[in-house]
């Protein structure tokens, strides 16, 4: 399978790489029976729906630049891909994060466009445009309607041919990586972990052992001239692909990748040869790691891992499915669930193009040693080597895998993105369409091969994590001293360094073509004599289907006493069920491939399930008896009470997090919208299965819930489907009991700094009190907070990030809930610049009134709302989801259909006046998260009346945020 690396590796902090499953044929539908009388789970289908083979176009210009495209004319937008074959192993000696760098380059200023130009021709039209750094290759995707084709074609070859590479540029652009490797490595808890040192335990020659994201004093000590050198040479026709998939005329799109691509020159210079290979390890390399952000003692072990498009590929991600995918996975089940030696597991499985590194670790729970922890973690991976994978695991993990591949091509964003590593990772596009079939020859015996050759004990590196507080006085960290063999950075001759042109000389960007018109399908919808609203979305673009069934009261009716009844609720419901137990129903759902997930928010409780469709009749009655018959049994409690209070712990040392909770109480007080959705320490110790069970007895009945249905099936397929499984779901006689108001009385603005010693970044929070989701002035505030903080093309982006460098991105929106919601405006930030960066945020608040949009302003932002808008409801669990709080808040669901002209026809005198109410700075209260000591004597000659509370002080659970 083609698996891409995250945005972030911290966000397999917490959980595993999830994947899923495959198909062929619809079965009959099972025969109907009661959810209450499910008595095991189904069996592992062998049965699915075919995965349509992706129709890809391929040829090679002259120059050397190789084309892909798939035409897609079921979608109004297209996606262009183009990836560089260069990485951070071809990162200079000395010059580590050059390739990540140019990532961020790449989006300045051509020979014909100013800086900025690349954002009006994607965001301002209702595109999106991003780029990711691998050690293998860096990759620049948009997604725009499809008549804005062209002029995007002709920007990938303006900046391909002629980028202009100056000292301005070069200064802004490093400037935001350091703030951006602050925030990724430096302030997230085990950044240093996952960013720094497992590559580093991993590799001893291969320059993959070395961080992509690179480090601070390597991008000190870089200069232009080696920019403008590593620039020369890997930006070339002939080191990219180029993919184009969506809504296009195959002839005219030739055309103009001719004229624009066609007219780049292939280097004289050769490429530079590949770095060395990683060998086979010989002997354990064991570190010892000592680090101020760590909640809680991490272990981590890597082993070498076969390159990418090997034959030894396909089996490896069935092994890693078995041993570390999902709630069934053997890691899960053992660590987590059975021995609680855990509080989350993970396996890291990314594919290169030279053999690279495969992790397995583990975060432990409180008083858990690491001996023991590293023998437990040992015993799961030889267990991959003496105990064959059993038939039920094997078909759970392609079911999983092949699942996961059907969701990557709901997208013509993802199909491109698969294509493009098929291309690049495995050395061949027809991977694409052999996957499905590599995975499906995997049998136990290669599973079991794959863990005899690969994951070897004796030679593995091993990370022991664990805070500096830990560390004992004549304890020295150790690991191994890797001899990375980087490339040596020749500039080649003759090189014609670009700059900006007098406007007079540049030429434009051409114009874009006749709007592809798209019309969003109208869902159906039926009440259930038991008062349940069922809405169903049909979509028959691909084999899945996304259940969501939305319960219309969350953590605002928490008892006052105990917040986190709701969120506890919803994460018990999938522990236990019926006759089943937590095992059973983790099993029950990851054998069929699918995805089962549920959780609380403040005015809601939803669950939620992802299922290729010939397997949805299996995975309903599993669906239906978690909502409806949750057992909540005391040993579950306990186990979801000690990873919630883990989660806690580990929260409260991540600044954004923390700060996200001082703001709710700031605006809110002792309102329910003040109180932590998950909790807080007193409150989870003091739950009881009594608490859930009046809870869910008393909130989730159907007259209060909503069912969307979103996918492959017709109206009357998901009319029959919610009638079989929740037709008999009796509605309690009594009325639901009121609540309190959910958002209180407005409060006087505060100033909290919350001293979070040696942070390795602040999180800086603007809030106030915004607007209900029925609130007339709606539309206004989504273009308003467009404007100011919507987007990389935003005021607040602009001010902060683009301007002065002083953050990796700062953005605004509103929570539009069912009272009042929060409005936050918000950002990362070096310490010593956080009250600059809050009075810049206050200051753009202000100027939106102040400086009024103007109507070209307007347009652009309007756009990237449309566009955003109708790339979520792409997907079938974005369409359940908005579906879903359409529902929620008593919207008509025909506004989905609404929504673009709503939004573009909010005026410059609307967004002024909304602004003057709801972005009023004057009222809002400003916190900070860092280290005070830094900071402090500045942020209190902006604002003398700080309220500074330490963080060894801080109760979530205190309207005041101080412990009594």
């Amino acid at each position: 399978m083609i698996r891409l690396a995250p945005a972030g590796v911290l966000a397999l902090l917490l959980a595993a790489f999830a994947s899923a499953g495959a198909a062929e044929t619809r079965p009959k539908a099972a025969a109907p029976a009661a959810p209450h009388a499910a008595q095991h789970v189904a069996p592992v289908a062998a049965v699915r729906s075919p995965v349509p083979p992706m129709d890809f176009q391929h040829r090679q210009l002259p120059n050397g630049l190789q084309v892909y495209t798939v035409r897609d004319t079921h979608t109004p937008n297209v996606a262009v891909q183009v990836w560089y074959k260069v990485g951070s192993k071809d990162d200079p000696k000395g010059r580590s994060g050059f390739a990540h760098l140019f990532e961020h380059l790449m989006f300045k200023a051509t020979r014909d466009m100013p800086e900025g130009t690349f954002d009006r021709l994607t965001e301002d039209v209702g595109g999106t445009n991003n780029a990711s750094t691998n050690a293998d290759y860096t990759e620049y995707h948009e997604v725009v309607p499809a008549n804005y084709l062209q002029p995007i074609l002709w920007a990938e070859a303006e900046r391909m041919g002629s980028l202009v590479v100056d000292d301005a540029a070069f200064r802004s652009e490093r400037n935001v990586v350091e703030e951006e490797l602050r925030q990724r490595v430096l302030a997230e808890p085990y950044g240093e972990l996952f960013y720094r040192l497992m590559p580093e335990v991993s590799f001893t020659v291969s320059p993959y052992g070395r961080p992509t994201i690179g480090s601070i004093a390597d991008l000190d000590t870089a200069t232009l001239a080696d920019v403008q050198a590593f620039h020369a040479v890997w930006y070339r026709p002939d080191n990219a692909v180029l993919v184009v998939v969506g809504n296009f005329e195959p002839d005219q799109l030739n055309g103009w990748i001719d004229q624009y691509f066609g007219k780049l020159q292939r280097p004289a210079w050769p490429m530079p040869p590949q770095p060395p290979a990683e060998p086979a390890p010989h002997q354990a390399r064991i570190w010892a790691a000592y680090e101020p952000n760590t909640p809680l003692p991490a272990v981590l072990f890597t082993y070498l891992a076969p390159p990418a498009g090997g034959r030894d590929t396909p089996a490896l991600e069935v092994a890693d499915q078995i041993l570390g995918g999902g709630d069934s996975s053997r890691l899960h089940q053992a660590l987590v669930y059975r021995d609680q030696i855990a509080q989350s597991v993970m396996t890291l499985l990314e594919p290169r193009q030279q053999p690279g590194a495969y992790g397995v670790g583990m975060i432990l729970n409180p008083g858990v040693s690491l001996d023991r922890a590293q023998t437990a973690l040992l015993a799961q991976v030889d267990g991959m080597r003496t105990r064959p994978a059993t038939a039920e695991e094997l078909a759970r993990a392609k079911n999983q895998l092949v699942t996961q591949i059907l969701l990557n091509r709901e997208t013509a964003n993802g199909k491109a993105g698969e294509l493009a590593a098929a291309v690049v990772l495995y050395g061949d596009a027809d991977e694409v369409n052999r996957e499905v079939a590599e995975i499906e020859k995997v049998t136990a015996a290669d599973v079991q091969r794959i863990a005899q050759t690969y994951w070897i004990n004796p030679t593995r590196g091993e990370i022991r994590y664990e805070s500096d507080a830990a560390k004992p006085a004549n304890a020295v960290e150790h690991g191994p001293s890797p001899q990375i063999q980087a490339p040596v950075l020749t500039a080649p001759p003759g090189v014609e360094v670009a700059t900006l042109a007098p406007p007079a000389q540049r030429e434009t960007p051409p114009a874009p073509g006749a709007p592809v018109t798209f019309h969003p399908p109208t869902p159906a919808e039926r009440t259930l004599a038991n008062g349940l609203r069922v809405v169903i979305d049909s979509n028959h673009s691909l084999p899945v289907v996304s259940a969501e069934l939305v319960v219309g009261v969350g953590a605002a009716a928490d008892p006052q006493t105990r917040p986190g009844v709701a969120s506890m609720t919803a994460s018990l419901v999938t522990k236990g069920a019926g006759n089943l137990t937590a095992p059973d129903i983790a099993r029950g759902i990851e054998d069929l491939g699918g995805s089962l997930d549920s959780g609380a928010a403040q005015d809601a409780s939803e669950l939620s399930l992802t299922v290729e469709r010939s397997q949805l009749d299996r995975a309903m009655p599993i669906f239906a008896v978690v909502a409806r018959r949750p057992t909540f049994a005391p040993a579950e409690l306990e186990r979801q009470r000690l990873q919630a209070l883990d989660d806690l712990k580990v929260s409260m040392a991540d600044p954004p997090a923390l700060g996200g909770w001082a703001a709710a109480r700031a605006v809110y007080g002792a309102a329910p919208y003040g109180a932590p959705v998950s909790g807080g320490p007193r409150s989870l110790a003091a739950l009881t299965p009594k608490d859930e069970i009046a809870y869910h007895q008393t909130w989730w009945r159907p007259d209060l819930t909503t069912l969307v249905l979103s996918g492959d099936l017709t109206p009357e397929e998901g009319f029959a489907a919610a009638e079989r499984w929740f037709g008999d779901w009796a509605r309690p006689s009594a009325q639901p009991p009121s609540t309190p108001p959910a958002a209180g009385p407005p409060l006087p603005p505060r100033v909290i700094v919350v001293d979070l010693p040696q942070a390795g970044q602040a999180a800086v929070i603007v809030t106030r009190r915004g607007l209900e989701r029925r609130d007339p002035h709606y539309y206004a505030a989504l273009v308003a907070n467009q404007v100011l903080g919507g987007g990389f093309s935003s005021r607040l982006n602009q001010e902060i990030r683009i301007k002065r460098g002083l953050s990796y991105g700062a953005t605004s929106g509103f929570a539009f809930r069912r009272a009042p919601g929060p409005f936050l405006a918000s950002t990362q930030t070096k310490n010593p610049s956080a009250p600059e960066v809050a009075g810049l945020i206050l200051a753009a608040m202000k100027g939106m009134t102040a400086t009024p949009a103007t109507p070209e302003e307007l347009k652009a932002r309007q756009s990237a709302l449309v566009g955003e808008f109708g790339r979520t409801v792409e997907t079938t669990s974005g369409m359940a989801g908005v579906l879903g709080r359409l529902s929620l808040y008593g919207i008509d669901l025909g506004e989905i259909g609404r929504y673009a002209d709503r939004v573009q026809a909010v005026t410059p005198q609307e967004v002024q006046a909304l602004s003057a109410q709801a972005l009023d700075p004057s009222v809002a209260s400003v916190v900070v998260v860092g280290d005070a000591k830094i900071f402090l004597p500045a942020l209190k000659a902006q604002f003398p009346n700080v309220d500074v509370i330490p963080v060894a002080e801080v109760d979530l659970e205190s309207p005041t945020l101080r412990k009594r």
